[in-house]
C-alpha cells in the first residue's frame, strides 16, 4: 500500500453537500470542546441538520447548520438552534431568540424575502449592533480558511 498523500481541500471547489459535511465536521470539533457529541442526520429531522448531545446525558440540542446568519419562518417554534460562522467564530443561538434580536437591531423582518409565506433572510454581513448582541452566543473559534469562516458559500 502506498503512503497516503494529503492535500488541503479547496472549499470553493466542493459541492454544496460536501460544503455542508465540511462545516459539520468543523463545528463538531468545537462542540466536542464543550462535552457534546454530534450526530449528523440524513435529512432535516424537525428542522435539524444534526443533534448535539451532552455528556451529562440530559442535554440534547437540535441544530440547523448554516454557512451564514439565517432566519426562516418555518424554523419558528421548533426549539432549533442556529449555528453559523462569522469572522473566524462559530455562533450558536436559539433560532427564535435570533429573530427577536434581528427585529431589534436590523430591518430584516421588513425584507421582501421575509414577508413571503415561506419567509427567510440570510446575510454574509452582520451589523455592529446585532453583532454586539450576539457576543454571548459565540461558541468558539472556526478553524480553517478565512473565506469559509465569513460565510462564503
Amino acid at each position: 500500500m502506498e503512503k497516503a498523500e494529503f492535500r488541503q481541500v479547496v472549499y470553493e471547489k466542493l459541492t454544496p453537500k460536501q460544503k455542508e459535511l465540511y462545516n459539520f465536521q468543523k463545528i463538531s470539533a468545537t462542540f466536542a470542546d464543550f462535552g457534546f457529541n454530534c450526530i449528523k442526520l440524513a435529512d432535516d429531522w424537525q428542522g435539524a441538520d444534526f443533534l448535539a448531545y451532552h455528556s451529562d446525558e440530559k442535554t440534547t440540542l437540535k441544530v440547523q447548520l448554516k454557512s451564514r446568519i439565517t432566519i426562516r419562518k418555518d424554523y419558528r417554534g421548533k426549539e432549533l438552534w442556529i449555528a453559523f460562522p462569522f469572522k473566524k467564530q462559530w455562533y450558536l443561538i436559539k433560532h427564535d431568540v435570533l429573530i427577536t434580536k434581528a427585529e431589534q437591531h436590523t430591518n430584516w423582518l421588513n425584507a421582501e424575502s421575509w414577508k413571503q409565506e415561506q419567509g427567510f433572510y440570510h446575510s454574509a454581513n452582520i451589523n455592529k449592533k446585532l453583532l454586539e448582541s450576539l457576543e454571548d452566543d459565540k461558541l468558539g473559534p472556526f478553524y480553517g480558511p478565512e473565506e469559509v469562516a465569513i460565510g462564503v458559500e
